[in-house]
């Protein structure tokens, strides 16, 4: 019994001390429901980043890490590719399209393999450096029994973080923050966490990754640039 107390509330605490940084990513999301995504898409494309996280980090448990913490951190140059896009197509990001009811034929089923969804996870895998620096001595370290406690508790935070993250933004103060003033600085805030997540796993102290990093955001601004181009002409 007090192995399995223990397993919760060290499955609670590597969860929230990985995870309080997703709250604000997650905010972010959720107040451009309707405008960018809907809530199911969040949710779905939190569980899978959250689960690709997870799979990275397992092989641990069996005594092997599957890439170098440098690798890694190549995935901070997909919250930048994203927060540069949404840079340039402010306008588009304010139209907004139909809103999908529960009649709609987009269900959980095919809302897994969009696009909006595979946005979400990416983010957040992108931002999985601190997670995998936990999870994988953590894993190491479990036994089976404790490692099937600790993904139990993992799993179930992951849904109790999307709903306090939407909750919040039904607070009608941030609700009229975020709405407003939401897409202006998300690209900004993508940016920044692609940047820290490239520098905190030290990637750019590589040169060969650090010149890769920089190719893989230019060729992202390339073709910024030419989809720019074309709407012009």
């Amino acid at each position: 019994m007090d192995d399995f107390i223990s397993a919760i509330s060290t499955g609670f605490a590597a969860f929230t001390a990985t995870n309080l940084d997703d709250i604000v990513v997650l905010l972010l999301f959720f107040s451009q429901v309707n405008a960018t995504f809907q809530k199911k898409h969040i949710v779905i494309g939190q569980y899978l980043g959250f689960t690709a996280l997870v799979l990275a980090s397992l092989p641990s448990f069996f005594g092997g890490r599957l890439f170098p913490e440098a690798w890694i951190g190549l995935l901070g140059t997909v919250p930048i590719a994203i927060g540069v896009n949404r840079l340039f197509n402010q306008e588009a990001d304010e139209e907004e399209p139909p809103i999908l009811t529960e009649q709609s034929h987009d269900s959980w089923l095919s809302s897994l393999f969009s696009p909006q969804a595979y946005g979400v996870a990416a983010v957040t895998i992108a931002n999985g450096g601190d997670n995998l620096s936990i999870y994988v001595p953590l894993f190491a370290s479990s036994t089976g029994e404790d490692l099937g406690v600790i993904l139990t508790v993992f799993f179930s935070l992951v849904a109790v973080w999307c709903y306090a993250a939407y909750r919040f933004t039904q607070v009608p103060a941030l609700a009229k923050l975020f709405t407003r003033y939401g897409s202006y600085f998300v690209p900004f805030v993508l940016i920044g966490l692609g940047t820290y997540i490239l520098i905190d796993s030290h990637t750019l102290e590589n040169r060969g990754l650090s010149v890769l990093a920089v190719a893989l955001i230019g060729l992202c601004l390339i073709a910024e640039a030419k989809d720019a181009f074309k709407d012009s002409v």
